[in-house]
């Protein structure tokens, strides 16, 4: 949040208002949880899921007894952050890991376009962040994280002659290579806010401020 609006993030975290929420993507949840399911078979066996042989990736999805836990929202991977004593936390969706040892950040997402699936769209730098913030986590953790990160992309289908009962979906891998250096910064930043006793100016793009400032206007 602080990263898009910081007087959004200043008024949730220092005044306890959070932004109304949105709806809750149910569907998106499934395709997860399914997908989690199937990639915890091979996790088991220590075999490559068929989508990691097809796109050549010498990979297999990593073990370790906190996996659980670093995939559940609200908890996942967490590191103190001594300097301003913030709780960093992430959800992963899933680790894949080389013959090295090196970990590969892997994140799932799901929607239903006619149009290829790719990241080129302004908006997914939210995505590329979400990924860039997880590297960062694993690396706080002591582990060895590769830059090269995952997008298992599902899309659904909608020119199939019927429903029957079922939504099919095109999976694609897409390779994203992320650069953490800005997230300590944010951090700092994100302390320096919420312990300033001056509300800051609102992001550029925020919708919620731009509504709010719209609404007191009208009624001038």
């Amino acid at each position: 949040m602080f990263l898009n609006c910081p007087r959004c993030f200043y008024v949730d975290r220092r005044l306890g208002v959070g932004q109304p929420p949105g709806y809750p993507f149910n569907l998106n949840s499934a395709v997860d949880a399914l997908l989690k399911k199937e990639f915890d078979i091979h996790r088991a066996g220590s075999t490559a899921h068929p989508l990691m042989k097809a796109y050549g990736l010498n990979l297999v999805p990593f073990q370790h007894e906190m996996m659980d836990e670093w995939r559940e929202n609200f908890k996942g991977v967490q590191f103190l952050h001594k300097s301003t004593n913030f709780i960093v936390t992430g959800a992963v969706d899933d680790l894949w890991v080389d013959k090295k040892g090196l970990i590969h950040i892997v994140d799932y997402k799901a929607t239903s376009k006619t149009s290829e699936v790719n990241l080129d769209a302004d908006w997914q730098i939210g995505y590329k962040r979400q990924m860039e913030v997880y590297q960062w986590l694993m690396r706080q953790k002591g582990f060895e994280v590769s830059d090269t990160g995952y997008f298992v992309y599902c899309n659904g289908q909608t020119d199939r002659k019927a429903f029957d009962g079922k939504l099919e979906f095109d999976i694609k891998i897409i390779p994203y290579v992320g650069d953490d250096f800005w997230v300590e910064k944010e951090i700092i930043k994100a302390h320096k806010c919420l312990i300033s006793n001056k509300i800051p100016k609102s992001g550029e793009s925020c919708d919620y401020c731009s509504y709010v400032s719209a609404v007191k206007n009208y009624h001038k």
